[in-house]
């Protein structure tokens, strides 16, 4: 079967790639009039650190997206308007990913980061929601899927995103009462995804 898919793969990888680099545009080199002072220079990068945080945070939130987003495409042949505005939602929530982790670099640990942490993990609901909804939209029509892809791995697929959902969920609900416990569900994920990502490593 020809693969359909081409055109958007390329367009999401291109989107992707866009909201990786404008991250750097949030790291800021410091402006004082004391740059022949070493110590002044450091001192103003190290005060600078949330922004760090920020980048690192969603630099690898946004490649965990795109890896599971590129080895769900290798098993979507054929596309439809469901599968690609849901598509469209993920591409949304890649580019936004950096104000959420922007906010919760710099007010956790103070007085508002029971919002930021709300935010943060608000965020990755809607993500989850939007990768259920294009495997979802992938599923209702096996004619979209790779040739010879079993019902085993097509429900192994299913199974590893809907894990994710009560657990994001979880991880919301306890951010207005349990902030850190709450970041550390969201954190632990990420490891989750990590593992279920090779599970996709299903040979054409």
């Amino acid at each position: 079967m020809e693969k359909e898919t081409a055109r958007i793969e390329a367009f999401s990888d291109a989107v992707f790639a866009i909201a990786v680099t404008l991250l750097v545009l949030e790291l800021h080199v410091p402006e004082f009039n004391e740059g022949k002072n070493p110590a002044a220079l450091l001192h103003a990068l190290c005060a600078q650190w949330p922004g760090y945080v920020a980048f690192i945070i969603s630099f690898f939130t946004i490649f965990i997206m795109w890896v599971n987003h590129h080895k769900l495409f290798k098993q979507i042949y054929k596309r439809n308007t469901g599968l690609m505005f849901a598509n469209g939602l993920i591409l949304f929530l890649a580019s936004l990913v950096s104000f959420p982790s922007s906010l919760l670099s710099q007010f956790f640990r103070t007085p508002s980061e029971q919002i930021a942490v709300s935010i943060y993990t608000g965020m990755f609901v809607l993500v989850n929601i939007a990768y259920n909804w294009l495997w979802y939209e992938a599923c209702k029509d096996n004619g979209l899927l790779r040739p010879g892809l079993g019902a085993g791995d097509i429900r192994k697929i299913r199974n590893d995103n809907l894990y994710g959902l009560p657990a994001y969920l979880a991880a919301f609900a306890l951010s207005f009462y349990f902030p850190t416990t709450a970041l550390i569900i969201c954190l632990l994920l990420w490891g989750f995804w990590v593992r279920s990502s090779k599970k996709l490593e299903i040979e054409n």
